[in-house]
């Protein structure tokens, strides 16, 4: 029951921080801005281009994405990897009784 109790005051506490924080106007894109044309520019350097309006990006931006792009290949390595046997088969087995036989004893 003292998690039950400790999850409803985390949720009270949260609520009443949420409704009680004050969040200032939503700043939106100009209209006609690439975003995607920014973050282009972004990985290649480029600092302005004539007759586009392309949105600024930060310089971590690009370094970001590519550490995120190496880490989901790295976890679906390790996915592959730990489904597979030696043999190159599935290790999972998948129990269509709902789990109420012994496994592979029988």
């Amino acid at each position: 029951m003292l998690p039950g109790l400790v999850a409803v005051a985390l949720f009270g506490v949260l609520a009443v921080v949420f409704l009680g924080a004050s969040f200032g106007d939503a700043a939106g894109f100009p209209s006609g801005a690439g975003i995607t044309a920014g973050i282009g520019y972004a990985m290649f350097n480029i600092t302005s281009v004539e007759g586009q309006n392309i949105i600024p990006s930060e310089g971590f931006l690009v370094a970001f994405l590519i550490i995120a792009l190496v880490l989901d290949a790295a976890l679906d390595g390790a996915v592959l990897l730990a489904s597979r046997d030696e043999g190159g088969e599935s290790s999972r087995q998948v129990a269509t009784d709902g789990g109420t036989t012994g496994g592979d004893d029988e």
